[in-house]
């Protein structure tokens, strides 16, 4: 593999900025000089120019569904056209969730992504494990799926009958996973109080997308967060929530966090930056923003951005779960329950996070490479080799340069879907060059890698 010399450009990590040069050889990050800017320390097969720009670590998204039946569906993109989306959004790895369908064994799971993603993914990856059906002896097949590198559970408290677990079921695996050292990621809404305001809506003939928001207030992932840290307390095991969307859940991982009790979560960028004016959209239109939880009102949008600065929330990740909005999305025309619920997300989350947050001074520049790539790879077994800029780990490095800017299209986009969250919106912030372990995968926004070259990331456990 050639060697590469990043010169001129000022180099981000969560620690700090500074100029310098990164040498780049067999795939890993062999030098970084401070010194003269260009001197670079060895000879180089190729100078990548970075002079006004930044060099990033490759973004790290742990929240995507590729390939993923669900809802009568199945997500639009998978691990080929999702993880080329991915990399030209800048972001090198991914974990993904292994959907365990009723009836399957947990280690058949994570063969069926594996059999998934080899040869088609396009930069590293790795699994959660999200257990739907707890059958008897599914606990003791869980030390053999974290030895094979899935360090990490999924569970749902919302989705009865499809998903959902109840809370003896969230206990027993919290109080597992935290013997085996594997981190629980918890679905946190109040799946029953949800079903019962659906159907009493759906019942008064309130049938459109828009009452998808109404039927998931604030308050049923507030309590769902609460009573899940008393059962990751009861169990002794850590936790980590998924997707959270409002004020209070994330006040509540704060005070907990000042507890020193193990909690950690994410937010997404959907919920820092769109609105819930968007479900009243003309006709069918508000379907494309049938996601869960529902987007919410500026107050929740404001606290979301303060929690990541003070560090109440550490990860900002996509939740790419897309459903195109023919023919999939219109399976909910006559009952918004049966919307699937998702949207598009992977390609557009650095840009997004980078050219509203940064650009608009919500977040630093070191914090939003923090949230973006270090504590993602940090939380889920990935770090040092993955979400920072270090010799000796992996080259997945990003060239932004600040003083561009970038239009979200569905027209222009490699997402595998027929909408984009930002239609037409310009951020901001262009990334150039995407590099996954040395190799360019994307350039300008597209494309240049290949099929194949993604690898399985085995994770620590944490």
């Amino acid at each position: 593999m050639a060697t590469l010399l990043f010169s001129g450009g000022t180099v981000v990590t969560a620690d700090g900025s500074y100029r310098a040069d990164v040498r780049v050889a067999d795939g890993r990050i062999d030098s970084i000089s401070t010194g003269e800017i260009g001197a670079g320390g060895a000879p180089a097969d190729e100078r990548v120019d970075c002079t006004g720009k930044l060099l990033l670590p490759g973004g790290v998204d742990v929240h995507t569904h590729l390939d993923s039946r669900m809802m009568g569906t199945v997500t639009a993109d998978d691990f080929g056209t999702g993880t080329r989306a991915a990399a030209c959004g800048g972001t090198t790895t991914i974990v993904d969730f292994a959907l365990q369908v009723a009836g399957e064994r947990l280690g058949d799971t994570v063969t069926r992504y594996h059999e998934r993603a080899d040869g088609r993914a396009a930069v590293d990856y790795g699994f959660h494990i999200a257990v739907t059906d707890l059958y008897d002896g599914a606990l003791n097949d869980l030390p053999g799926i974290v030895d094979g590198g899935v360090t990490s559970v999924k569970v749902f408290m919302a989705y009865r009958g499809s998903l959902m677990v109840d809370d003896g079921e969230l206990f027993d695996i919290l109080r597992t996973s935290g013997r085996l050292g594997a981190r629980v990621c918890v679905h946190a809404e109040n799946g029953d109080v949800i079903d019962r305001m659906a159907a009493d809506l759906v019942a008064q003939g309130k049938v459109g997308p828009k009452y998808h928001e109404l039927s998931r207030p604030a308050a049923t992932e507030v309590e769902a967060v609460h009573r899940a840290i008393r059962i990751s307390r009861m169990a002794d095991a850590p936790i980590y929530f998924v997707h959270l969307s409002t004020a209070d859940s994330a006040a509540a991982v704060a005070a907990a966090r000042a507890e020193e009790w193990p909690v950690s979560a994410e937010t997404c960028t959907h919920y820092l930056t769109l609105g819930p004016e968007l479900y009243d959209g003309p006709g069918f239109e508000a379907a494309k923003y049938v996601l869960t939880p529902p987007l919410r009102e500026r107050a929740h949008r404001d606290a979301l951005w303060k929690n990541l600065r003070t560090g109440g929330l550490g990860v900002v990740s996509s939740d790419h779960c897309p459903f195109c909005f023919s023919e999939q999305k219109e399976l909910g025309r006559d009952d918004f329950r049966k919307i699937p619920n998702g949207g598009p997300g992977v390609e557009h989350r650095m840009s997004v996070v980078y050219g509203l947050g940064v650009h608009e001074g919500k977040l630093g520049i070191e914090r939003f490479v923090d949230v973006t790539a270090t504590t993602p790879a940090k939380s889920f077994g990935l770090f040092p080799r993955k979400g920072t800029i270090m010799v000796g780990g992996d080259a997945d490095l990003v060239v932004l340069d600040p003083a561009g800017s970038t239009t979200i299209s569905a027209r222009t986009q490699n997402q595998n879907v027929d909408y984009a969250l930002w239609e037409g919106h310009t951020v901001p912030g262009r990334i150039e060059r995407v590099y996954s372990r040395g190799e360019l995968v994307a350039k300008d926004g597209a494309f240049v890698g290949r099929a194949g070259h993604g690898r399985f990331q085995a994770r620590a456990t944490v």
